[in-house]
């Protein structure tokens, strides 16, 4: 004989205990030299994190308009779109997002005459994977209170309004 329980008006029944994950955070690497975009990007999916890599500004901005990330790290010195003026499409277009700038050759004074873009982190070149690891670690922690993917320009529809369901 096949029993049934059914739950009492006003009540769910109960469901076995399941552990909700929460997505790895997703991380664009900007960087023109090949190598280290590749090391960068080997290191930070090997720490967990969902890591996508862009060769230079123009493709980083592409990338940026079709996905939502949690963090930009990002190279300065690179062709057709630098590190600052790929930040500076940001503010224009109204994306926040926490940023890691990291050069050789940008200087604290630079900066300062920019300071609206808000990089959260500067990496100076050479670095190691240890002080990459740690900024990644730090701003994610910091930033982790207002943690949601940039919100893509409004003239390009969002997840939620073709059909994707993100939970944060």
């Amino acid at each position: 004989m096949n029993v049934k329980k059914i739950a009492p008006v006003g009540r769910l029944p109960a469901a076995p205990f399941q552990c909700q994950t929460i997505p790895p955070p997703h991380i664009l690497v900007v960087e023109d030299e090949p190598d280290i975009r590749q090391l960068n990007t080997e290191v930070l999916i090997d720490f967990g994190y969902k890591v996508d890599a862009a060769e230079d500004g123009m493709a980083a901005w592409q990338a940026l308009n079709s996905d939502g990330y949690d963090l930009l790290i990002t190279d300065h010195d690179m062709p057709k779109v630098s590190g600052l003026e790929l930040l500076k499409k940001l503010h224009a277009a109204r994306m926040a997002l926490p940023v890691i700038m990291v050069s050789a050759t940008l200087t604290a004074a630079e900066l300062k005459r920019n300071p609206w873009l808000q990089i959260h982190e500067t990496l100076l070149k050479p670095y190691t994977v240890v002080e990459l690891l740690g900024k990644v670690k730090e701003v994610l922690r910091t930033t982790s209170v207002v943690r949601a993917p940039a919100a893509p320009p409004p003239n390009r529809p969002s997840r939620s309004q073709v059909g994707f369901l993100q939970l944060r």
